[in-house]
């Protein structure tokens, strides 16, 4: 176990050795939850779900004094893939060339480390916050995040948990710290449309219906023309196709059905329902009555939001300055984030390590940059609490 809380790389490497390949804890929270322990935090797990699906989650509060800071992340990280591949093992946070490479490196461990050693410094520093810092670190945001941070914050919040503000570790810097903070994310909506034909013999196409001629045409219709062009604050929605089968080993056949997966991006121009309705117009225009299709629509979809907190922008942007001298961009672009549900309880943005790595081979971040970032959440926490930096 890391002896010093005020190194994140101490912290990082113990629990990039931790294999907590989603949905498996692998020993990341046990251990987090030790080593924050003697800082005083007041630890409680959250396990939420059943069976194979059941989660662990970590909530940790410190103090009880407003204002009430959240810091959110996860320990799940992705599968390895080819360990073969990798030049330094997956779990074993060896160090080359100024870098600690493992899975989870940079998403989003590295992050969850250097918000530990940021409090561990501060508390050094300037003592006790004047006010409560909680830690919200789920198993269960790389999954399908149905056990996760949605359901902690249900749990949190039924106990009596109220927070003024919010900060997400995950990897947003393009190319250097400093680059950006992410104040917003598009919303995501996921459907599956399944075209109908009539299964038969290739030499006698009469005789059947190929309903890839029709997916071909619903596909068009929904990829042809823009949704939009953007807007103030978010680039344009775009929906992408990301499957297409129709499930025949064979050449000399006509399918009976054919189906598409798709994904679309949308910004503060639409809703999940309206832009549903849009689809469905698109859809029903292209089937002119004569292609038979079903649509299904992925549960939960994630909703647009922009956060517009002043405090919590200017404090975190003001350290980013400060530290490395840079002004950050605040950018809506990506994915989606856990940021989606936190946003329904408190203003939340997002900040952590270069994310040029994340989810590839050979995982990896530099160790500078993990002294960087600890020393912006470092100096953020001292101007969130009102201290003279």
């Amino acid at each position: 176990m890391a002896a010093d809380l005020t190194d994140p790389a101490a912290i990082l490497a113990d629990l990039i050795r931790c294999p907590s390949v989603t949905p498996a804890e692998g020993g990341a929270l046990d251990l987090l939850e030790r080593l924050i322990s003697p800082l005083d935090f007041a630890c409680a797990r959250a396990p939420f779900g059943q069976g194979a699906e059941c989660i662990d989650n970590l909530y940790a509060r410190f103090g009880e004094a407003d204002p009430h800071l959240m810091f959110a992340g996860h320990t799940d990280v992705v599968p390895v893939g080819d360990a073969e591949a990798w030049t330094h093992p997956p779990f074993a946070a060896e160090i080359a060339g100024g870098a600690m490479y493992g899975r989870g490196a940079v998403d989003m461990k590295g992050g969850i480390a250097c918000f530990v050693a940021a409090f561990a410094r501060h508390v050094a520093a300037h003592g006790a916050p004047q006010g409560a810092v909680s830690l919200l670190i789920t198993g269960d945001e790389e999954g399908v995040a149905v056990n996760g941070t949605a359901k902690v914050l249900e749990w949190a919040a039924a106990r009596g948990e109220r927070w003024d503000g919010a900060i997400v570790g995950e990897p947003t810097n393009p190319e250097a710290i400093g680059d950006m903070i992410k104040i917003g994310r598009r919303g995501s909506v996921n459907a599956r449309i399944t075209v109908f034909g009539k299964q038969g013999h290739v030499a006698y196409p009469h005789r059947a219906q190929n309903p890839v001629r029709g997916l071909l045409r619903l596909a068009a219709a929904l990829l042809d023309e823009p949704f939009d062009g953007g807007s103030d604050d978010f680039q344009p929605s775009n929906l992408e196709i990301t499957s297409i089968d129709v499930g025949n080993p064979a050449t000399n056949v006509i399918p009976a059905q054919a189906e598409a997966a798709f994904n679309i991006r949308f910004n503060d121009h639409w809703s999940a329902e309206t832009v549903k309705g849009e689809i469905l117009r698109r859809l029903d225009a292209a089937a002119a009555g004569v292609v038979r299709y079903e649509i299904a629509w992925a549960e939960r979809p994630s909703h647009v939001f922009l956060t517009r907190d002043e405090r919590l922008i200017d404090t975190l942007s003001s350290a980013v300055a400060a530290v490395t001298g840079r002004a950050p961009q605040l950018s809506t672009s990506g994915g989606t984030s856990d940021a989606r549900f936190i946003k329904d309880y408190c203003p939340v943005v997002e900040f952590g390590l270069v994310g040029k790595t994340m989810h590839a081979v050979d995982e990896c971040v530099a160790l500078d940059d993990l002294e960087i970032l600890t020393r912006i959440y470092e100096r953020f926490l001292a101007e969130w609490f009102g201290k003279t930096v």
